[in-house]
């Protein structure tokens, strides 16, 4: 068997760096049996001062971006955050291949937007500064729900931890849900993560004692082949339909409907992985009606069909 080709990712640290998103990408995708190679440079080779009291010595500068083949542009406090793309900053982003993968964490995005590189696609960041990022940047469509947007070449990613939910996409995409899954044991983390960012916003506390939803959560997982309706999941909570919603909207930051979608996708796409089961049987197994409605489910989650997501996968699997 071919041996799989080692992928260079360089890590992009700004002043006013957040240490703990600088050294995501290293702890996940370091733990991908060899698949990544994970360097880190700064705009000049210099110690990069972070947002915390001590400073991060670098191994490399800015050259080592021109030969990766994904850059990850770390997490900045706000406080950082350029109002006009200083000229190293524009310099090394310059460096970055026409061909190489783009991520960012957190407020990283802004340095991608400032650059240009954002334009006309979708992107998120931090929910407590998507507005701002908005006004700021008209042109890319924010979304400041979801854990992480990829649309493509660019991948951009929301506050902290989503880092990890990006880097381990990045295993999933490359390398299939197996070994993204070693990754996220190895780590000690979710290998994905329901919902979106809106669970995390502060939000009034339920009250004291009330009855959650994650019973009927981890119920409705063990049936997604069922045909599920707010009733039953509001039944088997002991809700009504209007109490369920609401509650489950304030958990979670979505609504039933749309994350049993989201959970029912989450299981095609391991299928189409990992087995050769036709579409439609696949569409059975995870609770859609036919094989068109998983195709276009699965074509709005990720942008590609069942047959074009499998072959990535199935050609993964022999290199």
């Amino acid at each position: 068997m071919q041996r799989a080709r080692v992928e260079r990712v360089v890590v992009l640290a700004l002043e006013g760096v957040y240490p703990f998103e600088l050294g995501i990408p290293a702890r996940i995708l370091g733990a991908a049996d060899g698949r990544y190679e994970v360097l880190t440079c700064s705009v000049d080779g210099q110690p990069v001062r972070t947002n915390a009291d001590f400073t991060i010595g670098v191994a490399h500068g800015p050259e080592i971006l021109a030969t990766a083949d994904t850059v990850v542009i770390a997490a900045i406090e706000p406080a950082h955050i350029p109002r006009e793309l200083p000229d190293d900053i524009a310099a090394a982003l310059a460096l970055i291949r026409p061909e190489a993968r783009v991520v960012s964490i957190c407020t990283g995005a802004f340095v991608l937007a400032e650059a240009g590189l954002l334009d006309g696609r979708r992107a998120t960041t931090h929910w407590q500064v998507a507005d701002h990022f908005s006004r700021r940047f008209p042109q890319v469509d924010v979304d400041p729900d979801v854990l992480f947007v990829d649309d493509g070449r660019m991948l951009t990613s929301a506050g902290a931890a989503s880092g990890v939910d990006v880097c381990l996409h990045l295993v999933r995409k490359d390398h299939g849900s197996e070994l993204a899954n070693r990754v996220a044991r190895r780590c000690v983390v979710p290998p994905f993560r329901d919902g979106g960012q809106a669970q995390y916003i502060e939000q009034p506390v339920p009250d004291q004692g009330a009855a959650g939803t994650a019973a009927t959560r981890a119920w409705a997982l063990e049936r997604l082949g069922e045909p599920l309706t707010l009733a039953d999941l509001a039944a088997h909570a002991r809700m009504s339909r209007r109490t369920f919603a609401r509650r489950f909207n304030e958990e979670v930051g979505l609504s039933p409907g749309r994350w049993l979608i989201q959970q029912r996708v989450a299981r095609a796409r391991h299928l189409l992985e990992a087995s050769d089961l036709p579409v439609d049987h696949i569409a059975g197994e995870v609770g859609f009606a036919t094989g068109a409605s998983l195709r276009q489910h699965l074509h709005a989650a990720i942008g590609v069909s069942p047959q074009a997501y499998r072959r990535t996968f199935q050609e993964s699997r022999r290199v």
